[in-house]
Parts: structure tokens; C-alpha cells; sequence
């Protein structure tokens, strides 16, 4: 998690400072999400043969690739994965291994690898952000 603590100046409008780290929270938020998701579909290869253990997950058809999407809650968090509607809990078996339909999965992460390759990203998109 990312807070942000300020002291103010004297002179200074803390409710419209309050009110811009907010806006642009909101904003960048969204831009870390989308770079995620953008790392984590890209890390999924279309192919007919499984994908080692270790590594992302393949997809046949591209569904496991369409269906990682994110949605912002607020200000101060982004959820980021694939949508239960479009693949369930298969790719829960994927990203931690498990079983799924009687069989044993592996674990093949696609989010926590996405996550880490962005981290040192992270703060630059935050950078210079309250005018």
C-alpha cells in the first residue's frame, strides 16, 4: 500500500491539497493497473501444448488473456486479475496450483510475476503529479 503524508506550509489550502493527491491518485491508480494487466496479458502466449510449471500459463483460444481486466475501488485501490465470469476458478488453479475438474495443476503465475516486473516502475507514475 502507498500513503502519502503532507504537512503543509502556513498559507496553505490543505482541503484543496487533500482534494488534488486524491485526484491524482485516483488517476495514476489507473495507470498502474492498466500497466499490469497490460505486462500479465502479454506474458500469455497463445499455444495447443502446456506451459512448463513456473511459467505463465498458455491459452488455445485467447480467453485467459482477454479475461484479465482491472477496476479501481475509490482512491486507494485496484483490482487487477482475470474476471471469475469469463475463466472461474481455473485460473486460480493456475496462478497458486491446485486441482481444477479432477485434475492437478502446477503452478504457473501470471499476476505476481506482472506485479514484480512493475514495481520499479511504480513511483514514476506518481512523480510530479500534484501541481
Amino acid at each position: 500500500m502507498l500513503r502519502v503524508h503532507f504537512k503543509p506550509h502556513d498559507g496553505l489550502n490543505r482541503k484543496l491539497i487533500r482534494q488534488k493527491m486524491n485526484q491524482a491518485s485516483f488517476q495514476r491508480l489507473g495507470h498502474a493497473g492498466a500497466a499490469i494487466r497490460l505486462t500479465a496479458r502479454r506474458s500469455i502466449r497463445r499455444s495447443k501444448r502446456y506451459a512448463p510449471p513456473g511459467s505463465p500459463p498458455r491459452t488455445r483460444h485467447g480467453q485467459l488473456r482477454r479475461a484479465i481486466v482491472y477496476a479501481r475501488e475509490g482512491n486507494d485501490r485496484v483490482l487487477i486479475g482475470p474476471g471469475f465470469a469469463h475463466v472461474g476458478p481455473s485460473a486460480m488453479a493456475h496462478e497458486f496450483g491446485g486441482r481444477f475438474r479432477g485434475h492437478r495443476y502446477p503452478k504457473r503465475p501470471v499476476m505476481g510475476p506482472a506485479l514484480n516486473k512493475n514495481l520499479p516502475r511504480l513511483p514514476r507514475f506518481w512523480a510530479g503529479s500534484i501541481r
